[in-house]
């Protein structure tokens, strides 16, 4: 097998261009069990995101869970499904053509904006490959996770690494490695917080709900949890509310082994037990809503709460295409991409005489 992929053909004098690729985890092709397995079988194929050895992993997977899980997916995401297609890939491509909107509005208007899913379509391989098509020599890879964990961020960068072992000429690559933390990100939170409140009023309690990972990821030295408590500290600092109407969970447990506590349908079984009549629960882990969004939380949690004895629940949504969200967003990239955007590129006249320079030596384009 040959270990370098072919390059595309190059014509001397081609400006350079920029490109930025947003990366979100995945999704089946459709809310089928056919379509839900193999893309089971890659997110659960990962070594970062299932750290079981594989002489033992390897049975349990594809003996058990790719027999019984894709069906109960599938159900699933059925149930989010719209006429659009699967409500993370429908918001991520919209969040892509945003950004690529503001960035032109910015001035970057010869920046090529694309996105990719690290499971599923399109791949990571794929956008990368068309951008070195279109020129490419610099790329921000932009994986949409707010706080790092090596199950989600982590992954990204090795596919990246692994596609770009393949290629011969290399470009530049940076990463925003994680923006729980980033002021506009935070503010964006607090106005759909605020906003939220002045259609509806306030709840009893704020719920953070972070997706989970394993304990045993934090005890080996994960900072993803770190840094969901900053994020809601931040959060909770910029809406002015106090420590005891605010409450962090984490949801999606996977397996029997303990995961980040509390998990958080059962701590809203006992807010709603405990006498809380409602609650306000968003998730901001994720900027796009998703099956983990709308059907674990929105539809799963909201019952149980409410049949524990709570009153109210209300969900409020992922910053999905808000601007002031687009426009956070917008910032970290151009910050991101700092002395990329300033260096000067050579005019047309030049780059032709560089064209034409370079057949003189032998060059055929």
């Amino acid at each position: 097998m040959t270990r370098f992929w072919q390059e595309p053909a190059y014509t001397h004098g081609t400006p350079a261009r920029t490109g930025v690729l947003l990366v979100n985890l995945g999704t089946p092709a459709a809310p089928t069990a056919a379509a839900v397995r193999p893309y089971l079988k890659q997110f659960l194929s990962d070594p970062r995101v299932v750290e079981i050895p594989r002489l033992i992993w390897w049975p349990i997977l594809n003996g058990i869970i790719l027999r019984t899980r894709p069906a109960k997916s599938a159900s699933k995401y059925a149930s989010v499904w719209t006429t659009e297609g699967s409500p993370l890939k429908v918001h991520t491509e919209k969040q892509t053509k945003l950004l690529a909107g503001f960035l032109a509005h910015a001035g970057e208007r010869t920046l090529l904006i694309d996105s990719a899913m690290r499971y599923g379509e399109p791949s990571i391989r794929s956008r990368l490959d068309a951008m070195r098509a279109a020129g490419c020599t610099r790329i921000l890879v932009v994986p949409l996770y707010p706080q790092f964990a090596a199950s989600t961020t982590a992954t990204v960068m090795d596919e990246v690494a692994d596609c770009l072992r393949h290629w011969r000429n290399l470009p530049e690559i940076r990463y925003i490695r994680s923006f729980g933390d980033d002021p506009g990100y935070i503010q964006a939170l607090a106005s759909s917080v605020r906003e939220h409140w002045q259609r509806n009023g306030q709840a009893d309690k704020l719920v953070l709900s972070f997706h989970g990972i394993p304990r045993r990821s934090l005890d080996l030295g994960d900072p993803y949890h770190c840094e969901c408590h900053k994020t809601a500290r931040l959060l909770g600092e910029a809406l002015q509310l106090p420590k005891e109407r605010l409450i962090v969970s984490f949801q999606s447990r996977f397996g029997k082994a303990a995961w980040l506590q509390p998990y958080t349908q059962p701590t809203l079984e006992a807010l709603g037990r405990g006498g809380t009549a409602s609650v306000d629960v968003m998730c901001p882990g994720f900027v796009s809503d998703c099956l983990e969004t709308l059907e674990e939380i929105n539809m799963e949690c909201r019952e149980a709460f409410l049949h524990a004895g709570g009153k109210r629940f209300e969900y409020i949504p992922c910053l999905n295409e808000r601007d002031d969200w687009i426009h956070a967003l917008t910032q970290l990239s151009l910050r991101h991409m700092g002395n990329w955007l300033s260096d000067v590129q050579a005019s047309p006249g030049d780059a032709e005489l560089q064209r034409l320079k370079a057949i003189e030596l032998g060059a055929t384009r």
